[in-house]
């Protein structure tokens, strides 16, 4: 097989290798079914078995009782902008957004679409560099709902534990770091992950949502975009993405074999440090862009000492086999992302090179 690089992208992102293998394996004929899954039929026995292998190995990974329903959708987070204002915030019309970065002010913009939206908490006066306290929030208890981003790709921030909500319904976007870590779904109404961070290819959006919650979906809702529908029909109203589910599947199998959830943690927490601790050593040079209390175990945001040096290092990095490390265009700077897949000894070879370049300029 080809050489493989070292993909630091905030998305797509790097997927394990097993997992690549597995699929390159099966890619012509699955299991000798004479098909591509691509080719096959999503009412067929043999995806029937995929779909529901996934649900059940996501349940396990995050622990997810029979009072939720698990969607495989398309649309990506984006779509679900949309959806999750138009299914929950009826018949109060109003919810509450924490908004920490650029997905949270899009997911704001739709929803003031759909009813009255209230800025429970923002960071935007401090350039989305941290997350807000606790005490910062001004939540309305009659709200239909909470949203948060767990992860914020563009700024390099993540939260440590949930806000505390109360009674209202958590809903959560949690694109960039699904699976990243375990948690108690129990705290949530909603969450939603686009799966091309940390979960498989694009195209498929992971949906696990509270079954009382779904009795909010009106009937007079366009018939795609009604949770209710997809969950009655778990999931196959209409054709899937059935080879992105495939892929999340043998990746849920993947961190089940690894070990679960824990031991994906310690493993992110081992990556994140190392790079965090050789860019702190480093005085100013590789300075980090958040407060440390907030950083992101997904995704490392820092900025050199001028534009120059900047755009030197990313021609360099990539000529060395480092891909994907340049920030996004509306920070600057480098973001190197080290999501589940993302081998440690690739970490200690980024720092490795970065030690040099300094060395060097």
């Amino acid at each position: 097989m080809e050489k493989r690089i070292f993909n630091f992208s905030a998305g797509p992102a790097i997927l394990p290798e097993e997992v690549l293998l597995d699929a390159q394996k099966d890619f012509f004929s699955y299991k000798s079914s004479g098909m591509s899954i691509m080719e096959m039929s999503h009412r067929g026995k043999i995806f029937d078995g995929i779909i529901k292998e996934a649900d059940a190995d996501l349940r396990k990974l995050l622990n997810i009782g029979e009072n939720y329903s698990i969607l495989f959708l398309q649309g990506g987070a984006t779509l679900q902008f949309s959806m999750v204002p138009l299914n929950l915030m009826p018949p109060k019309n109003k919810a509450d957004y924490i908004v920490t970065g650029a997905w949270a002010e899009k997911a704001v913009k739709e929803a003031k679409r759909v009813g009255t939206v209230n800025i429970a908490g923002t960071t935007k006066s401090d350039l989305y560099t941290r997350i807000p306290k606790q005490s910062e929030l001004k939540l309305d208890p009659d709200a239909s709902y909470v949203h948060f981003t767990s992860n914020n790709t563009i700024f390099g921030t993540q939260w440590r534990s949930e806000p505390e909500v109360g009674n209202v319904p958590l809903v959560c976007d949690a694109s960039s770091d699904f699976l990243h870590k375990s948690i108690d779904v129990n705290k949530y109404g909603l969450i939603y992950a686009g799966a091309q961070k940390n979960i498989g290819p694009s195209g498929v959006v992971v949906i696990v949502v509270r079954k009382d919650l779904l009795e909010r979906s009106s009937d007079t809702l366009h018939t795609y975009m009604n949770y209710k529908v997809h969950a009655e029909n778990e999931t196959m109203y209409n054709t899937p993405n059935t080879f992105g589910i495939y892929i999340a599947g043998l990746v849920f199998k993947w961190l089940l074999n690894m070990g679960g959830l824990d031991v994906m943690y310690k493993r992110n927490l081992e990556k994140a440090n190392v790079l965090y601790d050789y860019m702190d050593e480093s005085g100013d040079y590789y300075k980090g862009t958040v407060a440390k209390e907030d950083r992101s175990l997904m995704n490392v945001c820092l900025r050199l000492p001028n534009e120059q040096l900047e755009e030197k290092i990313i021609k360099e990095a990539s000529a060395k086999g480092f891909s994907g490390i340049k920030g996004h265009r509306s920070v600057g700077g480098l973001r190197v992302s080290i999501y589940n897949a993302f081998p440690k000894k690739g970490v200690e070879a980024l720092i490795e090179f970065m030690k040099d370049f300094k060395k060097n300029n």
